[in-house]
């Protein structure tokens, strides 16, 4: 497996651009985190280069995080702020060599029918990902559960895939979130198999308090060998905060990079 340390959550003891020397000290080669609009796309670039860092991916800008906005892809009347939104992501990607980019569904406004908010969303998906097309980069989908955050359009694994396999865009896929996908669904050995034609990208976190892999009821160390039998090769995003610092919870990271095959 290669993991990839969620700077956003991860190593928070220290200031943004001094995590990446952080995490690659810890043994990780790569890295992701949720927004980097505040940050210069160079000095972000440089801080990965100065420590042999991959990145993994980032996500579209959300719209007004501190409003509680979670995406706008599916909110209607934002179209052209979506479309500007991506515009300026691939221009960091462009900088910073990743190739995965997420878009957010968002929080649709109360009371919107949910098929037609899925109707915007999957049409700002054919825009964004005809988009990414045109840079070389795969635009992903991640369901994320309804009790961390409430009213969430894209909130499930079959969701996900029916949403996919109406745009029909090959650059589409799948960013599967086992915290998010226990919490939502369980049954996750079957859910990596069942999606695994689609799968771009994976991330972990303990359940159910989204701390250390090795905390909580999911067996990580068996859905790794699952991943791997599956054939999946990309990274696994460690998307946790956790419980105290950083490198004094890394144990799973070590037995990991020592027993799954990379």
């Amino acid at each position: 497996m290669r993991f990839a340390a969620n700077l956003s959550m991860m190593f928070t003891e220290r200031p943004f651009l001094e995590r990446f020397g952080a995490a690659a000290a810890a043994g990780f080669d790569a890295v992701e985190f949720l927004f980097p609009y505040d940050v210069p796309a160079e000095r972000i670039k440089a801080a990965l280069d100065a420590h042999g860092l991959t990145q993994a991916l980032f996500n579209l800008p959300p719209g007004d995080w501190a409003a509680g906005e979670r995406g706008i892809a599916s909110l209607p009347g934002r179209e052209a702020e979506f479309r500007e939104g991506v515009a300026t992501a691939i221009a960091y990607a462009k900088v910073l060599g990743n190739r995965l980019l997420h878009g957010m569904a968002g929080i649709p406004p109360q009371g919107m029918d949910r098929e037609e908010a899925l109707e915007v969303y999957t049409g700002n998906l054919r825009h964004a990902a005809a988009a990414c097309a045109e840079a070389g980069l795969t635009l992903l989908v991640e369901p994320i559960n309804n009790r961390d955050m409430p009213g969430y359009l894209m909130n499930g694994t079959a969701l996900a895939r029916r949403v996919i396999e109406t745009v029909e865009a090959p650059n589409l896929k799948l960013q599967l979130d086992l915290y998010h996908c226990q919490i939502s669904e369980g049954d996750l050995a079957t859910r990596i198999r069942a999606n695994a034609d689609l799968t771009a990208h994976v991330q972990i976190a303990g359940v159910p308090d989204r701390q250390e892999p090795d905390r909580g009821e999911v067996n990580y160390p068996y859905l790794f060998e699952v991943l791997a039998d599956t054939g999946y090769r990309g990274f696994v995003g460690c998307e946790y905060r956790p419980r105290a610092r950083t490198e004094d919870g890394l144990g799973w990271l070590h037995a990991a990079s020592t027993r799954a095959p990379r």
